[in-house]
């Protein structure tokens, strides 16, 4: 791990370089956008910074009350003469529990025909014990292999979108500080990917983060040639509700010294998302934040995707989802 890389992640230098003034209103009018984990934290924030811009957005998430109340609180605090894009609720989405993946998709296959941005934002972490429904450890199910079966069956909507506006359509992956700080050598511990349960929760929530990373890598050599970038981005340290649980304290201390308003990690996120300076020339980038391209520090990890290791899980990914397509 390179501490100077971590500290320029943890401590960004200079502005942001995509924000919401880079966003015009009524620019993506007739683009259809997803954002799961859409009801709080970084995923709010970006969707708020979406809306005015026209776009129809899908708030992807499992709660219909909190999802209902997001959309209500974005369209009541936006301005009534500027633009609005449609927000509408994609509730039910589980990523613990593969199930409910696929009725999502079909719900969204009601409506709509075309899909231009997924941004996979949805993710927590998991104490020891946990698994999702299926047994996987909690971590990477939820974080890494749920939101891969949510993303792939996507991929033909994607694709239509890339026919329907002449740019390729976008898959960005959550990535994190925690890939370069906790994951284990080679980011992840293969021999544990089927161990059932979280055992070291912040190790194994790095390894979920790092699985993000091997699937943006596979995904931008899979569809690329379907005109699909595949992207995964590191939001930045951020103060949102996965510090619910933490004491009140260590949060205090956090926010003075650490943690930046989630707004930042939509500017992140809207960099991965619509920045010209990400062409399939780029695809299957690493973004720091607040958007700049650059690798993960972690040389190690780059060893074992050169090793074939990204394709392993990727396949590993498709075995486990396969009886839920």
């Amino acid at each position: 791990m390179s501490f100077k890389a971590l500290w320029q992640q943890f401590y960004p230098s200079g502005s942001p370089p995509f924000t919401e003034a880079d966003l015009a209103p009524g620019s993506q009018t007739d683009r259809v956008f997803i954002v799961s984990g859409a009801n709080s934290g970084i995923g709010f924030a970006l969707t708020k910074f979406l809306y005015p811009t026209g776009a129809t957005i899908y708030l992807a998430g499992r709660s219909e009350e909190r999802i209902s109340k997001a959309i209500a609180e974005i369209e009541s605090t936006a301005s009534p003469l500027g633009a609005k894009g449609t927000l509408r609720s994609l509730h039910g989405l589980d990523f613990s529990d593969l199930r409910t993946v696929k009725p999502a998709v079909e719900k969204f296959a009601t409506s709509e025909k075309v899909l231009h941005t997924i941004w996979n934002n949805a993710a927590m972490g998991h104490t020891p014990g946990s698994s999702t429904a299926q047994g996987l450890e909690a971590n990477m199910g939820a974080n890494a292999v749920g939101p891969f079966l949510f993303t792939s069956l996507l991929v033909p909507f994607l694709r239509a979108g890339a026919q329907d506006s002449g740019q390729p359509s976008r898959v960005i992956w959550t990535g994190s500080a925690q890939i370069e700080m906790n994951s284990p050598l080679g980011g992840i511990d293969f021999p544990r990917l089927d161990g059932g349960v979280t055992i070291k929760e912040l190790v194994d929530y790095a390894a979920s983060k790092c699985g993000n990373l091997f699937l943006a890598h596979e995904g931008a050599l899979r569809w690329g040639s379907q005109d699909i970038i595949s992207v995964c981005q590191n939001p930045g340290n951020l103060y949102t509700a996965i510090y619910d649980r933490e004491h009140w304290l260590l949060v205090y201390f956090l926010r003075c010294f650490v943690l930046y308003n989630a707004k930042y990690g939509a500017y992140t996120m809207m960099f991965a998302g619509f920045s010209d300076k990400i062409t399939m020339a780029q695809n299957g980038c690493y973004v720091w934040p607040f958007g700049v391209i650059k690798p993960n520090s972690r040389e190690d990890v780059y060893k074992a995707i050169s090793e074939g290791k990204a394709k392993l899980f990727w396949e590993w990914c498709e075995k486990k989802v396969k009886p839920f397509r």
